[in-house]
């Protein structure tokens, strides 16, 4: 074949740059590229059985995405992990992988809105039963696991937006003697923390202290290799894979993941003290606290709290809006652990899916209002803070 190629083919076959095997780049490359392949159809088809290493098709991996997941990994001290395009896209595609119909799951009223969504809406559809206590009903938990075959247990610690703790040693213990799975959403603890717990699965949303910048969507599964081995055809099949592009993002932005979370913890505990003494509030949520009912089991847990705290506001739902509102540091905004400091009043709290007795229980209130805190100056976001409480206290 000629070597002179025509534009039209020229631009769609360029010319291959390859990197010398001792000239290394520092940050690795992007491989923006769907589909990769061999030099033979039989060196594709050992791929294809994995009997040898090599990329085929982004949907199932890319060199990208896959120095993610080790890295993820590694951090949560753990063989494997499995990436995709959302955190709600981790939590249900395990959660789907893992059920079948007449399975049972273990729940909690303070798990993240669309978990609790996806076990009593999407699941019961398919036939997997589910009951749903408190986090803290440790006694609940063992008569539920011994009087009924449970499938798998999901639960998150720190909870969103209450600060409960789950005492993870007794809860795994719980799990193993019945033989249900445990999977965590830590996504409030990071990375770095709870690791030395034996849970089954980490689910983490990569689109909050991962990424840390408030611009990339992701989420994460981590297990041991056979555990993400076994889950990596039924993601395969689901299509949620992570844009490399995406990956890349996340990948820099835990360039400054420890730095980020050690200040931003920093911040939210010197926050949540000085609201603890303000008379607008009427309690304050912080595991960091030392008058948090569960800070000894923190503190055994954790090294760190994380940057999300609530409050009760005496005024109800009315102050709490007022408070967001006059807020001017703050973003009404979903998420967390991003720069920028976020706010959710009452009115956006998202238990729309609860029913009064479950509200009760979960321990949000009429005045609850849940403080994402980033990177801005502590003492700005102090004196934020001071004059928005100042105006929710105003007669409207």
């Amino acid at each position: 074949m000629s070597k002179v190629m025509k534009p039209a083919t020229l631009t769609n076959h360029p010319p291959t740059v390859e990197v010398p095997p001792d000239n290394h780049p520092l940050v690795a490359p992007v491989y923006q590229s769907v589909k990769f392949e061999f030099d033979s159809v039989d060196e594709t088809l050992r791929n294809l059985r994995g009997e040898r290493p090599g990329f085929f098709y982004q949907r199932s991996a890319n060199p990208t995405t896959r120095q993610l997941e080790l890295t993820l990994a590694a951090l949560q001290n753990r063989a494997d992990c499995l990436v995709c395009a959302s955190g709600v896209g981790a939590i249900n595609g395990t959660l789907l992988a893992l059920t079948r119909a007449d399975d049972h799951v273990l729940c909690f009223v303070e798990t993240y809105g669309p978990t609790r969504q996806f076990i009593r809406r999407t699941l019961a559809r398919f036939g997997v039963r589910h009951t749903m206590l408190s986090i803290e009903d440790l006694a609940g938990v063992e008569r539920v696991l011994a009087s009924t075959t449970t499938r798998l247990m999901i639960f998150e610690s720190p909870t969103n937006p209450l600060n409960k703790i789950a005492d993870i040693a007794a809860l795994t213990a719980l799990a193993r003697r019945h033989g249900a799975l445990t999977l965590l959403d830590n996504t409030f603890a990071g990375f770095h923390q709870h690791w030395q717990y034996p849970i089954d699965y980490y689910l983490h949303s990569l689109t909050k202290y991962a990424s840390g910048h408030g611009d990339v969507m992701g989420g994460a599964v981590i297990a041991d290799a056979e555990a993400i081995r076994r889950l990596r055809s039924d993601f395969t099949l689901l299509g949620g894979a992570l844009d490399p592009h995406a990956a890349f993002l996340v990948q820099r932005g835990l360039k400054t993941y420890t730095l980020r979370y050690r200040e931003q913890s920093a911040s939210a505990l010197k926050i949540a003290g000085f609201l603890s003494q303000h008379g607008a509030v009427a309690r304050v949520h912080y595991a960091g606290l030392a008058t948090h009912a569960q800070h000894a089991l923190a503190s055994r847990q954790m090294t760190e709290f994380g940057a999300l705290l609530s409050v009760e506001l005496r005024g109800g739902a009315d102050a709490g809006r007022r408070f967001a509102e006059a807020l001017q540091l703050f973003a009404i905004a979903a998420s967390l652990g991003a720069t920028e400091s976020l706010v959710i009043p009452p009115q956006l709290m998202g238990t729309q899916d609860l029913s009064a007795a479950e509200l009760v229980l979960s321990g949000i209130g009429p005045g609850t209002v849940r403080l994402a805190i980033g990177l801005e100056d502590v003492d700005d976001l102090l004196a934020d803070i001071g004059q928005a409480l100042q105006d929710c206290e105003k007669t409207p």
